[in-house]
């Protein structure tokens, strides 16, 4: 009995510390620019704040028009001054440089996507 114990209480704290790992750590961290397209508010259970950001890539030819490529990002509900600057750079249309992180995995209740937008610097034009 004591084996089968120990086994469960092994198997929960992996279950944990999985769990954990996938929650807090960060995968990677950037930087995207572009112009935000939109940033809703999300969700029938969970709200969560969702937006696109329109990268406005150029092809290698001279003279190639941009090719619309969107970048999916959420933000995090504690985040609010991020949420008020990119509810204002979607209605202006100004390009901006769009810091993110990206998480191992999405939770409903995080957001939609693994990507969440941590900072937003106006860019001068």
């Amino acid at each position: 009995m004591k084996i089968i114990k120990g086994i469960l209480i092994l198997l929960l704290l992996l279950l944990v510390g999985y769990f954990s790992f996938n929650y807090f750590a960060v995968y990677e961290r950037g930087v995207m620019a572009g112009k935000v397209l939109r940033i809703s508010e999300k969700g029938v259970i969970f709200k969560t704040y969702e937006g696109k950001l329109n990268l406005e890539t150029f092809g290698a030819l001279k003279g190639a028009s941009p090719i619309a490529e969107s970048f999916n990002f959420s933000v995090e509900k504690s985040e609010t001054e991020v949420i008020k600057a990119l509810e204002e750079v979607a209605l202006s249309g100004e390009r901006v440089n769009l810091h993110f992180k990206k998480r191992y995995m999405a939770f409903p209740w995080r957001g939609e996507t693994k990507y969440f937008a941590t900072k937003v610097e106006r860019t001068k034009q």
